[in-house]
């Protein structure tokens, strides 16, 4: 079995103590194969909220693959002209598409986020052709997983743009699963002929949509991928609320969600 942990939209400046104590004891709690982080780690791209992101990211299990979010892009600054992702690379992480192998499982991360786009994403022709580059020439029989911050599919004003390419890309690529965050609330989407994708809700934030905080729990064999979401208590507990099972490629079952 491989288990994936996925957190997104931290937002650190704008958190909830207890959670960013205790999330990384719960994180590690289900020993993960690799630990993805989908955007949103700051509230505003501050220095110091960075610098609390590093400490709580060092404190998750390892190998950790993460991606910046909009939030992650100074709002009013100079900078998201000139270096929009300068502060992300000087506190995180340097690279443009970071790849995590592990045995049997590779999954690869995409910047979705330009300077020039105020809260949707933005997905560009070379970004795909990475996508089927990387992930379309993983092993034969890795999992494949994409890592972005923005939902794929997503429609109206919130819409990915080049999310057609993307669409085609991640089914060249033969890719099993799309991780994503930015909505604050978990979802697990299926379509024939797509990848399972997996929206992560807010882990540590104050932003809660009608759902508590949460992180999802993915665990992996040959012929099911379940998806535990896993939600914050007042005291800083965790426990397993919704559970979402795809046993065939098509078809979902789903727990209901608990409410904040």
């Amino acid at each position: 079995m491989l288990v994936v942990a996925h957190l997104s939209d931290l937002h650190l400046g704008a958190h909830e103590p207890a959670a960013v104590a205790s999330i990384a004891a719960d994180v590690a709690a289900c020993r993960p194969s690799l630990t993805v982080v989908t955007g949103d780690c700051t509230m505003r791209a501050r220095h110091r909220e960075f610098r609390q992101v590093r400490r709580l990211l060092a404190r998750l299990p390892r190998p950790l693959l993460v991606v910046p979010g909009n939030h992650d892009v100074p709002l009013v600054s100079p900078e998201r002209l000139l270096r929009p992702y300068g502060r992300y690379e000087s506190w995180i992480d340097v690279s443009p598409r970071p790849i995590a192998n592990v045995l049997g499982l590779t999954a690869m991360g995409l910047r979705s986020m330009p300077w020039w786009r105020w809260k949707s994403g933005f997905v560009s022709a070379r970004q795909t052709q990475e996508v089927v580059r990387v992930l379309g020439g993983a092993p034969e029989g890795d999992v494949r997983v994409l890592a972005l911050h923005h939902p794929p599919f997503a429609t109206g004003a919130a819409a990915l743009v080049g999310r057609g390419r993307l669409a085609r890309a991640l089914t060249e690529a033969r890719v099993d699963v799309v991780l994503a965050g930015h909505t604050h609330v978990p979802e697990v989407q299926t379509v024939d002929g797509r990848p399972l994708v997996v929206i992560a809700g807010t882990a540590t934030s104050l932003r809660i949509r009608n759902v508590p905080r949460s992180w999802s729990q993915l665990r992996i064999t040959a012929d099911s991928i379940e998806v535990r979401e896993r939600y914050a208590s007042d005291d800083g507990t965790w426990y397993t609320g919704r559970v979402v099972r795809q046993s065939d490629g098509r078809r979902l079952r789903a727990g209901r969600r608990p409410q904040a």
